[in-house]
């Protein structure tokens, strides 16, 4: 399809370096699911919430996760090399997803507030409203600066329901949720009101 002369001249107009700004709303147009991550250290596991989830490739089956480096979870996974991923449900309440998302590890025992199990790895698996999960082994790791991308490879899977995910998507409108300042999509500083909001919603 062919783009008219007019609009390729236009476009070439949207700076984006140099220090102008990103309308970086458009990145919330790419698809995300809504995840709990967690691994175990000696003493202590813990979760957290990601949207950056994606498969890799099929054979063997490898997946990629996101994790700010400053968070608790980051810590263990580099410590531990494994990891799971609960797939969150449509369903799941913004208290589950506050505690996980916008709670530190290192300050609270985020596990003492879910149900729980363990299977080949080990690792804890987040069970409550999860639609299922999948544990993996670290083979390979990229830092991105704040971020560092963990690549696993799946070592067990098991699907626990039938229910519809939850899309960032569906968690930003429909509940009017929003991003943790540690989350790759975290757009800029919250407004008083937005934090305030969020803080009644997580309880």
């Amino acid at each position: 399809m062919g783009i008219s002369k007019g609009y390729v001249k236009n476009a070439s107009n949207n700076k984006t370096r140099g220090g102008n700004k990103l309308d970086k709303k458009v990145l919330h147009k790419i698809s995300y699911g809504l995840y709990i991550i967690s691994s175990q250290g000696n003493t202590k596991a813990n979760g957290q919430i990601a949207n950056a989830v994606m498969q890799l490739t099929a054979e063997p089956p490898t997946i990629a996760v996101s994790i700010n480096r400053k968070n608790y979870t980051h810590e263990l996974i580099s410590t531990v090399k494994k990891f799971t991923i609960s797939i969150l449900d449509k369903e799941t309440p913004m208290s589950l997803i506050g505690t996980f998302g916008f709670k530190c590890g290192r300050d609270i025992n985020k596990m003492a507030h879910v149900s729980c199990i363990q299977s080949k790895s080990k690792i804890p698996i987040v069970t409550d409203h999860t639609i299922g999960y999948i544990e993996a082994t670290l083979i390979n790791q990229l830092d991105i600066g704040t971020h560092t991308i963990f690549i696993g490879e799946v070592t067990n899977t098991n699907l626990l329901t039938d229910s519809k995910p939850m899309t960032y998507e569906y968690y930003h409108e429909v509940k009017g949720g929003l991003s943790p300042k540690n989350a790759p999509t975290y757009l800029g500083v919250q407004s008083k009101n937005e934090q305030h909001k969020e803080e009644k919603k997580n309880g």
